[in-house]
């Protein structure tokens, strides 16, 4: 479901976020990162074809895409390498850190569900000094699962101790829609001007092209901001 805006939903105890597009301008260094790691491998893959795929470990990204794992885990030391060098790209989106505050002393609970690695997970963490924020981080290496599968929402709820009505869910990938409408939660969808197919946004709470937009929605539907 797409839409302007919302009123305030009673109960909402929990915001859950993806990293990534969500609440860290990482993306263009990521589809960078992936057409240099995939450049001697798959050259025929745009932007868009690598973004459709992402969502889960890049090793397994990787190796789906390119097929040899010899060729993979070259491709794995490339998209590291690249990564480490140009790090100091990767800035969080404006607003966010105002919005979390907010949600935090609104009594709100907070988490990450990501599927970036822990170890890269917590360094952007630390670099922002944003980790005090969340009382969960889920990382694409924690379980044997990974997204769109929605074990790693549900380990979230548990955590919290939380039923699924109690939270919002917000991400940028077709597998954030796909993971959080299987666990029951509601989720905004962060298109960043892209076309989602309606078997996507059908699933969707809110369809919305720019993460301001998805903490207003989320701010307003938490009574923490007025949209």
């Amino acid at each position: 479901m797409s839409g302007s805006s919302t009123d305030r939903i009673e109960g909402i105890r929990a915001a859950i976020f993806d990293l990534d597009g969500t609440l860290i301008d990482s993306m263009p260094l990521v589809l960078r990162a992936f057409a240099h790691a995939l450049a001697p491998f798959r050259p025929d893959l745009d932007p868009d074809g690598i973004f459709q795929r992402l969502g889960g470990p890049p090793e397994r990204t990787l190796l789906e895409l390119i097929g040899d794992p010899a060729k993979a885990a070259e491709a794995m030391r490339r998209l590291e390498t690249f990564g480490f060098e140009n790090g100091s790209l990767v800035q969080p989106f404006t607003g966010m850190r105002a919005l979390l505050e907010r949600l935090r002393d609104g009594g709100l609970r907070l988490a990450v569900w990501t599927g970036r690695d822990r170890r890269t997970t917590e360094a952007i963490l630390s670099a922002h000094d944003l980790g005090g924020f969340f009382s969960v981080v889920v990382c694409g290496d924690d379980l044997p699962t990974h997204k769109p599968h929605p074990a790693g929402l549900v380990e979230i709820l548990t955590r919290l101790g939380l039923a699924p009505h109690e939270a919002l869910y917000a991400g940028d990938a077709d597998a954030d829609v796909l993971g959080g409408s299987e666990a029951g939660v509601r989720t905004v969808l962060i298109r960043h001007g892209r076309r989602a197919e309606p078997a996507i946004t059908l699933r969707a709470w809110h369809c919305v092209d720019t993460p301001d937009h998805a903490y207003r929605l989320i701010g307003a539907a938490t009574g923490v901001v007025e949209e």
